[in-house]
């Protein structure tokens, strides 16, 4: 059972990868039902899917502040939420080798709060974190949404020494909408939602 669980977990995280990059050129989504916003630092993306007509959103944010000890100037790192078959993912996409699964050390930290070494998959040809393991996401998506600045780290034997400094303000409106058809575990989901108004006291 543990085995089929991890399969189909990395099958619908391939997918779901697959899908985020293509969706604003494949014929798999409603290009023209395609509707993009801004949150604060985030974009959020949506589409319709041709087939079942449900609604399809992402959010991402995109960084240049990047530097890698192989690479005078490195390009930009994109930084997305994604869900896929009500599997909520955190995809980091890099456009260079950072490492492999095994070889990789990846770490991650929201403003001055402690950091955090999640367990992760290195994909896409060795260039993209992927964060699926539903108590690292959630981790994860409980400190990103009142936070405004993430810090990215990777040590490699072979991909070197990696960082990315995002801008992550505007967090809960794109969790929202990135995680709409996800089932997110409560504290997350509950941090996502805006304050609830204070009741009316009596006088």
């Amino acid at each position: 059972m543990v085995v089929l669980r991890a399969y189909l977990l990395g099958s619908i995280a391939s997918a779901g990868l697959l899908l985020a990059a293509c969706a604003g050129h494949d014929s798999y989504v409603n290009v023209t039902a395609a509707n993009t916003t801004s949150a604060g630092e985030w974009r959020i993306e949506k589409w319709l899917d041709r087939i079942t007509g449900a609604p399809i959103s992402s959010a991402f944010v995109v960084t240049n502040r990047v530097s890698n000890s192989n690479i005078i100037v490195p390009p930009t790192v994109k930084l997305q939420l994604a869900c896929f078959k009500e599997h909520a993912a955190v995809i980091i996409a890099f456009g260079f080798k950072i490492g492999s699964t095994r070889n990789a050390e990846v770490g991650y930290r929201f403003d001055d709060k402690p950091g955090h070494e999640p367990r992760v998959r290195i994909v896409e040809d060795y260039k993209t974190v992927l964060i699926e393991d539903p108590i690292e996401v959630e981790q994860f998506i409980s400190e990103l949404t009142l936070a405004n600045a993430l810090l990215i780290r990777i040590r490699s034997f072979t991909g070197g020494r990696t960082t990315a400094d995002f801008k992550v303000a505007g967090a809960p409106a794109a969790i929202a909408a990135a995680y709409a058809g996800c089932p997110l575990a409560g504290s997350a989901r509950t941090s996502a939602l805006p304050p609830a108004p204070e009741p009316d006291k009596e006088d």
